[in-house]
């Protein structure tokens, strides 16, 4: 079973963890506060209305516990992961990617269709117009093959445009990408890429979604998942978007989150440049061509084999994918703590590694 890998959740309480998921209204936060208040999915639910009262928790919420819909709504989604290919990440479990557990409000549980190892690799997000002339949708092939030729996943919206040409430039070379969808995976928005999602899934890539899996592509849904889109990657870049772009959301939350914001100029007289400027007169850097991005993010990327003089220590190469704490390490490494706090002073004394707030980054050069 798929959530072996994600999570030690007995089947009981990750039913009672999938029906939490489906009330309204239930976001991290609450999902972590009703777990600290009763200890378990499985006692919030058997507990009383009172008690979810007290904790703040709107009657509506309350009153969707026992309905028949959620009920059925958690045992088809235990029935989907149990299908080859298909899991459930939870925040809590090992298997959840580093990077996105860092922001703010990360997600409490993720579907992902395809190889949910890919999202703890490093990423860089491609977003842009819907309406991309053909010159941002030649840029946006260019960047994404190039950028995948040198070791990053490709992280998009699956949406029409600068997103699905990007997932495809990267299919074209072989490379890793993840489309992060608006909507439940069992109602792919929108329909018109469903061959390009199963072509994403076939060839190594992952399609992920916080909404249950039959959730429909409400308007709502879309601004909120772009923070899944910049909270996986190291960077966004912004191909091609107007003031009113969905992009700029994402851009703005690459930024709180602490990310790298790209963009590329276009045109004054193109009102679908303007999101661009706009980004690059707050602070995002101007990009001409990949190495751009690639120089930024040194140290971050996964080196091609030729240039490696030496084998990569076991514990660089999971932080190469991502900051770590020293218990993860020694979790993802299965070594004991004692002898990856060792190893990590004697790379912090080559220079080869820094701690920063609890963290251990891997450092450039």
């Amino acid at each position: 079973m798929s959530i072996n890998h994600s999570s030690p959740c007995h089947p009981a309480e990750l039913e009672a963890r999938l029906r939490l998921h489906r009330l309204p209204e239930t976001g991290l936060r609450r999902f972590r506060s009703l777990l600290e208040a009763f200890g378990s999915a499985s006692s919030a639910l058997s507990a009383p209305g009172s008690a979810w009262r007290s904790l703040g928790i709107p009657q509506a919420t309350i009153d969707a516990r026992r309905s028949a819909e959620v009920r059925d709504g958690a045992l088809a989604a235990m029935a989907w992961i149990e299908r080859p290919g298909q899991h459930l990440l939870m925040w809590d479990g090992p298997g959840y990617p580093a990077l996105l557990a860092e922001i703010d409000d990360p997600p409490p549980l993720l579907f992902v269709a395809g190889d949910p190892a890919l999202l703890d690799r490093p990423q860089l997000a491609i977003v842009g117009s819907r309406r991309a002339t053909p010159p941002a949708l030649d840029t946006a092939r260019a960047f994404s093959r190039c950028l995948a030729q040198a070791g990053f996943t490709i992280t998009s919206g699956l949406a029409l445009g600068i997103d699905g040409a990007a997932h495809r430039a990267v299919l074209e070379v072989g490379g890793g990408t993840i489309g992060v969808l608006g909507s439940g995976l069992q109602k792919l928005y929108p329909q018109r890429h469903r061959e390009l999602a199963q072509a994403m899934i076939d060839s190594g890539g992952a399609l992920v979604s916080e909404y249950p899996l039959d959730a429909g592509p409400l308007p709502g849904n879309f601004p909120r998942r772009n923070r899944i889109i910049s909270g996986l990657s190291l960077g966004v870049l912004v191909v091609e978007a107007s003031l009113a772009s969905g992009s700029l959301i994402t851009a703005r939350l690459a930024a709180e989150q602490g990310r790298e914001v790209y963009a590329i100029p276009g045109s004054i007289h193109h009102t679908a440049a303007k999101g661009c400027h706009q980004l690059i007169r707050d602070g995002a850097l101007l990009v001409e061509n990949v190495q751009q991005i690639i120089d930024s993010l040194r140290g971050w990327q996964h080196l091609p084999p030729a240039v490696v003089e030496k084998p990569v220590h076991p514990l660089l190469a999971l932080l190469h994918a991502a900051p770590q704490t020293s218990e993860n390490l020694a979790h993802f490494s299965d070594r004991p703590l004692a002898e990856v706090l060792a190893q990590l002073t004697e790379l912090e004394l080559e220079g080869r590694v820094s701690n920063v707030a609890g963290r251990w980054f891997a450092r450039a050069g």
